[in-house]
């Protein structure tokens, strides 16, 4: 396809990002409005009258904390008795009475553990009166990490790894991070009585439960320890986590540990959980940006919000088939953009350098080999894919012969799950930096039908 299909795709992406962005949704939701503390969000309106406040805090994680946190400063200004918000490393620092802390991800580390550990000594020591404002993202599961008694970092991390590894999905990560912490699974809502918390989330997980999105700390959590053995012997790495692990879950399975807080738990009592942001606010924003360009002509949307599961190499392929299909029911002429949000695994068996977006987009390339008026942008919405400094990539009709004139073999690539060095060979990664917001990711794919027969 022509530069300009590029171009278009790489458009609605940033309308995409721009409409997630989190100081702009935390300034739309919170807010002193005459004599009290509003909360409004979709669903959602909560207020408390200065007269009754004693102190705010402000508390949360995730790799929209500084935005989040730095907006809610904003719209309550010295009201804010302090807090802390573990963010991305490069981000921290301090504003006014908060302090930004930095903290491990994808993998948790020391700081992770010590950015938990503040912020639950400083919910413990809040009171009736106070008011809580936790500003969660994704990403704040490995920031806001305190390992349970008897397991230490590393050994929690080792889990993790494992997880990754074998291709886990975000929920199943979540349902054993929770029983592996003193802060996940609603114990922070439990640590925070008897203050009222808010709890403002931009979510990055599909179906956007606020007991998923950074492992809900601030909601009751439909978990178990049953739940978590069951997943680890399902990804068949249960004896492969250390053994402190496997006894902490045995035990809590077994009734001698508590569970973590459920939905009637008296934690909740005084927590209101609002969505701010979502995958499908990026997803109808990429659409209308879509709709509005004036030289594509005819246009249909499509959205599949939640498409994006499973195996990316899988995902990408039924994405191709169902862009083919729909693309062949068009007038001639027409054109089609569709738009699937969610967030892909990779079963990682080979060596090489990449992430889930990339080798959606290289998967895609092989799919959509020598067809001329069909392209694909797969991308991370925190502008982060794998342990790269890519946020996805971009592939079309063209990409096999491209890659092939420079003797790169594709299917060599997917196999040792190698797409990073295809795009950057090509010039067709996606780099952003990171954007600062986290909604997971987005696949965008258009085609068009030929108003010239045969």
């Amino acid at each position: 396809m022509s530069p300009a299909e590029k171009d278009r795709l790489l458009h609605s992406f940033r309308a995409a990002v721009e409409a997630v962005d989190p100081a702009r949704l935390v300034a739309s939701a919170l807010r002193v409005e005459g004599d009290a503390v509003v909360l409004d969000a979709p669903g959602v309106r909560a207020a408390i009258p200065l007269s009754s406040l004693w102190k705010i805090h402000l508390v949360g994680a995730g790799k929209a904390g500084r935005a989040m946190g730095e907006a809610a400063l904003e719209a309550l200004g010295k009201r804010v008795a302090g807090g802390m918000i573990a963010v991305p490393r490069g981000a921290e620092g301090r504003s006014g009475p908060v302090r930004f802390a930095p903290a491990g991800h994808p993998v948790p580390d020391i700081f992770s553990l010590a950015a938990a550990r503040e912020i639950l000594s400083l919910l413990e020591r809040s009171g009736k009166g106070d008011l809580v404002v936790a500003l969660v993202s994704g990403g704040g599961s490995a920031m806001l990490s305190a390992p349970a008694a008897g397991i230490t970092t590393e050994e929690k991390a080792e889990t993790f790894r494992l997880l990754l590894r074998a291709g886990a999905d975000i929920a199943s990560f979540n349902a054993v991070r929770k029983h592996l912490s003193e802060v996940k699974g609603g114990l922070l809502a439990r640590a925070a009585q008897p203050a009222t918390v808010w709890a403002l989330l931009l979510s990055d997980v599909p179906g956007d439960d606020p007991s998923v999105i950074a492992s809900g700390p601030f909601s009751p959590d439909p978990t178990t320890f049953a739940d978590a053995i069951g997943i680890l012997e399902r990804y068949g790495i249960f004896y492969a986590v250390p053994s402190a692990v496997r006894r902490h879950l045995a035990e809590g399975a077994a009734g001698a540990l508590p569970e973590t807080p459920k939905p009637d738990d008296p934690a909740f009592l005084g927590a209101t959980s609002a969505l701010v942001g979502t995958n499908r606010t990026a997803m109808d924003a990429a659409a209308l940006r879509l709709a509005r360009e004036r030289d594509a002509g005819p246009t249909a949307i499509v959205l599949l919000p939640g498409f994006l599961r499973g195996e990316a190499r899988e995902c990408a392929r039924s994405f191709c088939a169902r862009l083919r299909k729909t693309a062949e029911a068009l007038s001639p002429g027409h054109a089609v953009a569709m738009i699937a949000g969610g967030e892909t695994t990779v079963n990682v068996r080979g060596g090489g350098k990449g992430g889930r977006n990339q080798e959606f987009a290289l998967a895609a390339a092989v799919e959509l080999a020598g067809e001329g008026a069909m392209a694909v942008l797969a991308v991370g919405t925190d502008g982060t894919d794998g342990p790269t400094d890519a946020a996805g990539a971009y592939a079309d009709g063209a990409t096999v012969a491209r890659a092939s004139s420079l003797g790169l073999d594709p299917g060599a690539h997917l196999e040792n799950n190698d797409a990073y060095p295809f795009f950057r060979a090509l010039g067709d990664l996606v780099v952003t930096g990171p954007t600062g917001t986290n909604v997971a990711d987005l696949a965008i794919g258009w085609a068009r039908k030929s108003s010239t027969p045969g």
